[in-house]
This record gives structure tokens, C-alpha cells and sequence, in this order.
């Protein structure tokens, strides 16, 4: 796996943007990245839709290497760890989990993420429905409820188009920066790209396997 960076610096503090969907914050030893997904494709193979038994495992494969890279000491996932109900899928990310008995979990609670507490608890994932991390207020969607706040948020799956000639389209997962909020992209692969909206004034990094671009139309 490749992992090409791009240091920005928000409120005095140096994040480190990826290629593979996440972030780095040095001062905190933390990866952030949100929107996994974990249980989706057992959901929909559960529903009778064929899906191929290697999305979930490749998401995690990069979460491990990413985790290994930085020596990452917290993991904050910022809304949509999970899906849907228990399934299958849990059991893969449980075992995922084991090798890293020391990392901190901390899941920024998503509109997806409905399991009880006590499977939370099996997971060691200790849950918040906001984190503050000065200077930033992690949430799964920005809201206006924090007017003074630079928030860190997911949800929205951003992304960029671009056009080419010839009616050509490339649509690229980003992360959008503005003035007072950050939205990360989702990190599974298997998600769709919102590239119709941002927010006022937002910068936006889109990334490929091997490049990251910076657009500030």
C-alpha cells in the first residue's frame, strides 16, 4: 500500500492528510478517519444482494497498515463504524482488533452506529456522541450547534468531479476544508461520493493511489 501525505495546519496544529482516507495528528498520536461501514456487504448479501467477501478485509488490511505506519496510539473514528445489526462482519473486525490491544478506540457515535453497549464494550471501544479534543470538537456531522468551534466531522462521503474533454468524468473521494470545519472522506472503499455539495469557501484535497490535489474552486 502507498501512503502519500499532505501536512495542513488547522488552529496551530499540524494534520497530516492520506491518500488511504485518514488522518494523522501527531500531537495526539491519533488517526482519525470515519465511515467504515464495518457489516455492509454481510448486510446486503443477508438481503440476497451478491457481494464479494473481500471489501470488508481490504478496509482493514489498510487500517492495520495505516495504524503500523504512524505507530498510531488512538483511533478515533468520527461516526459509521459500524452499518447495520450484528452480523458476520463482526466477528472479522473483532479479530481485527486483537492485535492492537493497546490502541484506544474512541467512536464518535453515527447515525449507523446501533449496536448495544455491551458489544461496544466487547470491542474496547469506548463511545461519545461528541469528543473534544482542544482545539477541535470531533462529531459525526457538523452542526451549527458549535457556532465557535472548528469541528472534524464525516458523514457526508465528500468528493470531487472532474471533467475532461470529450464528456470525460473522474469522480475522487476529498477531504473538504473550510474556515470552521474539516469532513473527512468515508474510509471504505465501498461508499459513494457526494460531489454536490461543500461547504462555503471549503478547499477540497482529492487523492488517487499515488497523488494527492488541492482545488479551491
Amino acid at each position: 500500500m502507498n501512503i502519500v501525505t499532505e501536512h495542513i495546519t488547522i488552529k496551530n496544529e499540524v494534520l497530516t492528510l492520506t491518500n488511504q482516507r485518514a488522518i494523522y495528528w501527531d500531537s495526539q498520536k491519533a488517526l482519525i478517519l470515519s465511515d467504515v461501514h464495518i457489516g455492509k456487504t454481510a448486510h446486503f448479501r443477508r438481503h440476497g444482494i451478491p457481494m464479494p467477501d473481500d471489501i470488508l478485509q481490504k478496509d482493514l488490511e489498510r487500517l492495520q497498515q495505516l495504524v503500523t505506519h504512524f505507530k498510531a496510539e488512538q483511533l478515533l473514528i468520527v461516526g459509521d463504524l459500524f452499518h447495520a445489526e450484528f452480523n458476520i462482519d463482526m466477528s472479522t473486525f473483532k479479530n481485527w482488533r486483537s492485535q492492537f490491544e493497546d490502541l484506544q478506540l474512541v467512536l464518535i457515535k453515527g447515525n449507523h452506529d446501533r449496536l448495544s453497549k455491551r458489544l461496544m464494550d466487547d470491542f474496547n471501544i469506548r463511545v461519545e456522541t461528541a469528543l473534544v479534543l482542544e482545539p477541535f470538537i470531533f462529531i459525526h456531522e457538523h452542526s451549527a450547534k458549535y457556532p465557535e468551534a472548528f469541528t472534524i466531522s464525516g458523514h457526508k462521503h465528500p468528493g470531487v468531479l472532474i471533467r475532461g474533454k470529450g464528456k470525460q468524468k473522474l469522480k475522487l473521494p476529498c477531504y473538504q476544508v473550510a474556515s470552521n470545519q474539516l469532513i473527512l472522506p468515508a474510509f471504505s472503499l465501498f461508499t459513494g461520493l457526494n460531489t454536490k455539495s461543500k461547504p462555503d469557501g471549503a478547499v477540497c484535497y482529492a487523492f488517487t493511489d499515488s497523488s494527492i490535489f488541492k482545488f479551491e474552486q
